[in-house]
């Protein structure tokens, strides 16, 4: 039997997960925190992962040790500390500042289909990662990143595109993403073998 199921996501011990969903096949790495996002079909972190506020496609590749979505501090406040939200764990009368905490979590990072997030990165909350993009390890993603484009550096810059323009955007036509798990297997020796604009040819 195959290690990932269809029924719920396979999850690594030592993770920590509140008000999240994932699709199926969905594998989530030791050690990762994962709070109020989505997963979609096929989708997975490896180990110590920190994930919140986020919307994240399928097929996703989210390498170790990432940052998504990264919560923010009030820097128009006049501290930037949290005793002033986070209260009720400083004072028996006092509550948590729960306008703050539902601020925090209308600001969505989102990642599309088949993306590829590297070692360390962080994606900043309320930038919006392309379909096919790559985010190289250790990046700082502070904008959004158009499909099918290679960001790297602190902060993340465009290095160069996946595809070409005209494959990228066949390839998002084709959205092979939402093949049933049955087309997927039928086409993985084509997956394995055959370039893009090959693939292509033969599925569209």
């Amino acid at each position: 039997m195959p290690r990932l199921q269809a029924e719920q996501p396979f999850v690594h011990p030592d993770c920590q997960i509140t008000g999240s969903q994932f699709g199926r096949y969905v594998e989530i790495g030791a050690n990762s925190r994962i709070t109020n996002s989505r997963f979609g079909d096929y989708s997975y972190c490896d180990r110590t992962c920190d994930i919140a506020n986020a919307e994240v496609g399928k097929f996703a590749n989210i390498a170790s040790f990432t940052r998504i979505g990264a919560t923010d501090h009030p820097m128009d406040k006049a501290s930037l500390h949290h005793f002033h939200y986070r209260s009720a764990s400083y004072w028996d009368d006092a509550e948590d500042d729960a306008d703050w905490f539902a601020h925090r979590a209308t600001r969505r990072a989102t990642l599309g289909h088949d993306i590829w997030v590297g070692h360390s990165a962080m994606i900043k909350p309320e930038v919006t990662v392309g379909h096919g993009a790559v985010v190289a390890a250790g990046a700082i993603v502070t904008k959004d990143v158009p499909p099918y484009m290679i960001v790297a550096g602190i902060p993340a810059v465009p290095i160069r595109t996946r595809y070409p323009q005209k494959t990228a955007a066949r390839m998002i036509e084709l959205a092979w993403w939402d093949w049933s798990h049955d087309k997927l297997r039928t086409a993985l020796d084509d997956f394995r073998s055959l370039v893009a604009e090959a693939f292509l040819e033969k599925y569209e």
